[in-house]
């Protein structure tokens, strides 16, 4: 491999530093420069995870597009992996098309290595993933890491052992730190000041033969040194290993003798805990991926725990090593490893719990879902929003949960999840969740209307007509079978969209007329918000466009002046000015696709982003300003491709639209000059691309300037300056960053002034609008 670029990618930074494992790094760097697939097997707590993170650092600048970094633990319901590789990816999951299919055209012709971690129980789907990605993208690499191996032609293997146990921290003969240097250091780190004597040596020693070197093992017994001897420590581990039944089979790693060195150390790190943390333990196992306190307490109190212990044991556990700490901008989060929620949630089945916190859990996460549907039109939209994206690994958990629980459970959940999946803009795996819900609950139902209703929308969005329309007619049969006048209403909208977009353009407007009549008749202001912008929408599409911009006017109108709703006022705007450009009126179309494109950006919809730069440069070419427009076909055609689609392709108009205005600037231009500045576009970042696109400029950015200023930065940070930058935009503290990188806060703060003077910076807060500038990725409004 030759080194070609600076850390493109989303790896996390490392919290501590990796002890030991010289030699497997040098192995995993030869094996990733002979061949395309690379798995690290071994049994959990063996330290693969942390392994794959140092290796795929140490190669990061030999990837042209950097690496990336796909934790899969979450994930129960292989069906959306590849949905999940997106949003891991600067690749949005917005995409008419199935999801593996973009992915392969996204990595075509990329050169990038892919972190797939914590594969074993998605073995078969990583596979055929795998399979599908390595055959369409010959520039890729993909770096696993699983408890046993996906059993693919052409892929090599690395099995990682316990580290090794020596005399000395450090071994005389090969230089490799192995298990006594680990339980040494994290020592140091609970005990300021420790270090390795002639007299403690022996225990140390002793304990790590114990736990057979295990890495996850050794961590938790550091973890106890706060109230325990070295001495003591040992001598309790001794007396768990004599008292260890065939009895304690929680965690459940087949290959000996490892695996009773790890149920050893969780099981005796159990034992030491309180009634209280045990009990939190168990209960916390029911999520996926992170939580806060507040998540916590809603799901896991009752008369056992009250609200006021759960801080109290949340620091105790993290203290402890069971739970991770991840300080972030929007306050502190938590997440357990693998290994040790798999032991909680065995102590959650003991206890008979399992399905009573699982529910708690789904009645937790629809009660946040209801109240952002509630308020979807509202000012509090993006906020609501932005709160719930953490959480979209614990949103698919509770969905695979209300499906296990049978009955109307999974279908009460999609009807109040849409708020999420419209605002994320994920049409496709919309429709995977629903499918599902809709199969388990047949019954007539308000939350089956609900479900159907969107599931029509969805399949208008992703251009399948006659599913959209299949649909709406199930959903105006249980209408009609509930005698609903309201969901009558809603139903009649539905059909009416969903055959107005298959092209029985007057039967769907005579059918959202119904439905307006409907909702005015029972007072409802928010069904009449949504007809009257798909009134538009159908007036536009049979080009009877006064009619359509006045029914976006009226739409825009009954949001509210000043209204801070970014959704339906987006896509109202963006439709405005398609009808503006369509009758001439070029500064009308203007200012509407430029408000449009910054509530777009705000919220990171792709889909409408790629809409507004198409309309801005439809705007500049009818204009003449066709150097402008040349630019913004290349920004809106490298964004449409980022959401997987092609421009406008549910609608054939708008797309021989678009068309014509890009050869219309071209001719002007000359093949070579649109080329250019077509290239220069499609190559700079979103943010860029959007602040030109707001500007008045004729003349495009050049391709040096901030862009090329950013990377001179990048550049000239050291690696140690990189993990703090990324650290700084999360949102924390010198005291916070000093924790996490176990340095000192003054050594924290001083990394953070030459950051700052490096980038020619003035603030932490652009610290965040730098780093996501140079992703490729929005900045923050």
């Amino acid at each position: 491999m030759t080194e070609r670029s600076q850390l493109a990618g989303s790896l996390p930074a490392e919290s501590t530093e990796l002890i030991g494992r010289r030699t497997e790094l040098v192995e995993i760097r030869r094996l990733l420069a002979e061949a395309r697939l690379v798995t690290l097997t071994g049994v959990g707590g063996v330290g693969k995870t942390r392994l794959a993170l140092r290796a795929a650092h140490e190669v990061q600048p030999f990837f042209r597009d950097g690496a990336w970094w796909v934790e899969l633990s979450p994930l129960r319901h292989g069906a959306v992996l590849a949905h999940a590789i997106a949003e891991a990816l600067p690749l949005a999951d917005q995409t008419t098309r199935p999801m593996i299919d973009v992915l392969v055209e996204y990595l075509a012709n990329r050169e990038l290595l892919l972190v797939l971690d914590t594969c074993e129980h998605l073995v078969d789907v990583c596979a055929l993933a795998a399979e599908a990605m390595l055959r369409g993208a010959p520039g890729l690499r993909i770096l696993v890491t699983s408890r046993c191996q996906l059993d693919m032609v052409g892929e090599r293997l690395l099995t990682v052992a316990p580290l090794p146990v020596s005399e000395d921290s450090e071994d005389e003969d090969t230089g490799e730190a192995g298990a006594v240097a680990l339980l040494a250091a994290r020592a140091a780190e609970v005990i300021p000041g420790f270090t390795v004597t002639d007299s403690n040596r022996p225990d140390l020693v002793r304990l790590c033969r114990r736990l057979d070197g295990l890495p996850l093992a050794i961590e938790l017994a550091a973890a106890r040194l706060r109230e325990l001897s070295m001495a003591e420590l040992t001598e309790r581990l001794e007396d768990r290993y004599a008292v260890l039944g065939t009895t304690d089979h929680v965690v459940s790693d087949a290959e000996p003798p490892w695996h009773q060195a790890l149920r050893t150390a969780i099981g005796w790190s159990h034992e030491l805990c309180t009634p209280a943390e045990r009990l939190i333990w168990a209960r916390l196992s029911v999520f996926a991926g992170g939580f806060d306190a507040e998540t916590a307490r809603q799901v896991c109190t009752d008369t056992h725990l009250s609200e006021d212990e759960i801080p109290g044991l949340l620091a105790s556990l993290a203290d402890k090593s069971i739970l991770n700490r991840q300080p972030t901008g929007g306050g502190e989060r938590y997440r357990m490893l693998d290994t040790i929620r798999e032991y909680g949630a065995g102590w959650l089945r003991g206890l008979g719990e399992e399905d009573v916190l699982r529910r708690r859990h789904v009645v937790h996460y629809a009660s946040r879902l209801r109240h952002f549907a509630d308020r979807f039109l509202t000012s509090e939209q993006v906020p609501l929003y932005r709160g719930l994206v953490p959480e979209r690994e614990n949103l698919r958990a509770a969905l695979g949960y209300a499906l296990d629980g049978g009955g109307d459970s999974a279908v009460a959940f999609t009807a109040v999840m849409w708020s999420y999946w419209t605002c994320a803009g994920q049409p496709r795996e919309a429709g995977h969740w629903m499918d599902l819900a809709l199969a388990r609950a047949p019954e007539p139902s308000a939350d089956r209307f609900t479900t159907l209703a969107w599931s029509c929308t969805y399949a208008t969005y992703r251009g399948e007509h006659a599913v959209a329309q299949r649909f709406a007619d199930e959903a105006q049969e249980v209408a009609d079978r509930l005698g609903d006048l309201r969901l009558a209403g809603y139903a009649a909208m539905s059909r009416g969209m969903a055959l107005a977009y298959g092209g029985e353009t007057d039967t769907g407007l005579d059918l959202l007329c119904r439905a307006t009549g409907i909702f005015r008749d029972v007072g409802d202001a928010v069904g009449m918000r949504w007809v009257a912008f798909r009134r538009g929408l159908t007036h536009t599409i049979a080009g009877n466009l006064g009619a359509g911009l006045a029914d976006f006017a009226e739409a825009l109108d009954l949001l509210g002046e000043g209204s801070e709703e970014s959704y339906l006022t987006a896509f109202t705007l963006i439709s405005m000015g398609i009808a503006h450009v369509l009758s001439g009126d070029i500064p009308a179309a203007d200012r509407a696709g430029r408000r449009a494109l910054e509530l777009q950006f705000a919220r990171d919809d792709l889909l409408g982003s790629a809409a507004s730069l198409s309309l801005l440069a439809w705007v500049s070419a009818q204009d003449g300003r066709h150097p402008r427009a040349a630019w913004l076909f290349g920004a809106a055609g490298a964004v449409w491709a980022l959401a997987g689609a092609t421009p406008f392709v549910g609608n054939p108009k708008l797309g021989a639209l678009h068309a014509r205005f890009a050869a219309a600037a071209r001719q002007a231009l000359g093949d070579h000059r649109y080329e250019s500045l077509h290239h220069q576009g499609a190559k700079r970042s979103r943010s860029a691309a959007v602040q030109f696109a707001v500007s008045n400029c004729d003349e495009p950015p050049a391709a040096r300037g901030e862009a090329a200023a950013a990377w001179a930065g990048a550049d000239a940070l050291t690696r140690r300056e990189r993990e703090v930058a990324a650290l700084v935009a999360a949102g924390l503290t010198d005291r916070e960053i000093a924790k996490q990188l176990a340095t000192s806060k003054r050594t924290a703060a001083a990394h953070v002034e030459h950051i700052l003077a490096k980038l020619g910076l003035f603030s932490r807060s652009e610290v965040a609008a730098w780093l996501r500038g140079e992703r490729g990725e929005p900045r923050p409004t």
